[in-house]
């Protein structure tokens, strides 16, 4: 079984990274972009046979370790 997590800054969280994209962007001629924000995708490949329990377990991987959830949201995608 496989689990994606995405993480990306909560909303009204600077994303630095984000703007240098859309100014980089912007200088290659693609005007049409009014915003960026920038995240992170993982990829776990687990050895859990039910989904749900693997969800549960993955969000507490999130929570204690893979996001900040200070500044960062997450989903969790089992595949």
């Amino acid at each position: 079984m496989k689990a994606r997590v995405t993480i990306m800054l909560k909303d009204g969280v600077l994303d630095p990274q984000g703007e240098a994209i859309r100014h980089a962007l912007g200088g290659l001629g693609h005007q049409g972009v009014a915003g960026v924000r920038q995240g992170k995708l993982i990829e776990l490949d687990l050895e859990a046979t039910d989904p749900e329990t693997a969800k549960v377990e993955v969000a507490r991987m999130c929570e204690g370790l893979l996001a900040n959830t200070v500044i960062e949201k997450y989903s969790v995608e089992i595949v």
